[in-house]
């Protein structure tokens, strides 16, 4: 079976814990190289964020793990690579 090399996640979050503790715990699990939280949307109570992981081998049920145990819910999975090499998607403009 191929390794996880890049999962990107659409996330909901609360307030709490910040965006700086959940990047840590995230970079914190083994065959994690890089990881990086983006928000787009605040609400009163919630945060909604892009979370981009990568690295050798990423331990997607762990991430899953961390991100439900810190009270977030995942809204869906956007984007996954694995294998050998990272494939860089090329979008064209459409005229």
């Amino acid at each position: 079976m191929g390794n996880l090399r890049r999962v990107v996640i659409d996330v909901l979050k609360p307030l709490e814990p910040s965006i700086v503790q959940l990047v840590q715990q995230l970079a914190d699990c083994p065959g994690v190289d890089g990881v990086n939280i983006s928000i787009y949307e605040i609400d009163r109570r919630v945060e909604n964020a892009k979370v981009t992981i990568e690295g050798q081998n990423v331990p997607f049920a762990e991430i899953i793990d961390i991100i439900e145990h810190n009270g977030g819910a995942v809204h869906s999975i956007d984007e996954v690579a694995a294998g050998k090499v990272l494939i860089e998607d090329v979008i064209t403009p459409q005229d």
